[in-house]
């Protein structure tokens, strides 16, 4: 059970703030303005405000909840990993291409669009008939990535998008997708970067209820991609960390619904958010291709 308590990840933020000063990237008055800005804190109605206990709940259950908003405008991480996945899938030739853990089936309508015969699969049957409302002529399969129903040596490309974090351990999913590539085929891979976990960019959703729960998701580190590609004969082609600026941006008084948060608590202190988020990456991008 996670407690999440605005004024706790608001002083977190500031204090992220002042080590970035510390360590000399900020000016003396800046760091004197985040020390006056955490005694307000401090002395605000947010030291008596209650927190949100959040339990953690599986992806399929999460993802249930999700789907109803998830295509809406609004997930940063989109526009940072769609132009990385494009490029790549532009200078490939079309072929038989797997969208892994396909969701509502973003780059499976562009692998369609480019000629590719798709194949979706994932977890979530809400998440797989917005899929195949899109792309009605392709194939969707109901399954994890530690189980992919398809033969050994079948496709030319896999796409896995903002997934893996939510696994634990990133080897089962790995060895799936090596199984399933030809060899000499492609794989893409893109995820949330670990350092925007720390910073509280965890999936919030709700029980049909309206009990606050959290899509668990993990801290992999760029050793953890290659400890579990690497064995399996999969090379680097290509690996990227963008980052993207957080403010500053109007200050605002309120944090806002718990579903909103930590977005709507980083407005209330712009100048600390703009500067501990400040070129910290967003996302992690990865271009692997087997072995031949």
């Amino acid at each position: 059970m996670a407690y999440q308590h605005p004024l706790h990840y608001l002083l977190g933020v500031s204090g992220l703030a002042l080590l970035r000063a510390y360590g000399g990237s900020r000016s003396r008055e800046f760091a004197g303005e985040r020390v006056d800005e955490m005694r307000r804190l401090l002395d605000s109605p947010l030291t008596v405000a209650d927190g949100v206990e959040a339990g953690e709940v599986d992806t399929v259950t999460g993802y249930r909840a999700w789907s109803v908003t998830y295509d809406e405008p609004g997930n940063g991480l989109f526009p940072i990993e769609e132009p990385f996945v494009h490029e790549i899938v532009d200078g490939l030739p079309p072929g038989l291409a797997l969208d892994a853990a396909c969701g509502t089936g973003r780059h499976a309508e562009y692998l369609a669009a480019r000629g590719h015969k798709v194949i979706g699969v994932d977890s979530s049957p809400e998440m797989l008939s917005h899929a195949r409302a899109k792309l009605p002529d392709a194939t969707f399969h109901e399954a994890p990535l530690d189980r992919l129903p398809l033969p050994d040596d079948h496709v030319d490309l896999a796409v896995c998008a903002l997934a893996l974090a939510h696994l634990r351990d990133l080897r089962p999913a790995f060895a799936e997708l090596a199984r399933v590539l030809r060899p000499g085929g492609h794989l893409i891979v893109t995820d949330i970067h670990q350092e925007t976990v720390l910073l509280g960019s965890v999936p919030h959703v709700r029980t049909p209820a309206g009990e606050p729960r959290l899509i668990p998701s993990y801290r992999h580190r760029a050793s953890d991609y290659l400890g579990a590609a690497l064995p399996l004969g999969f090379e680097v082609r290509r690996c990227e960390e963008p980052w993207r600026e957080m403010g500053p941006s109007n200050p605002r008084n309120e944090t806002g619904e718990w579903d909103l948060w930590p977005w709507t608590l980083m407005e209330i202190v712009p100048e600390a958010t703009g500067a501990a988020f400040h070129e910290t990456p967003a996302a992690i991008l990865w271009h692997f291709q087997l072995r031949d």
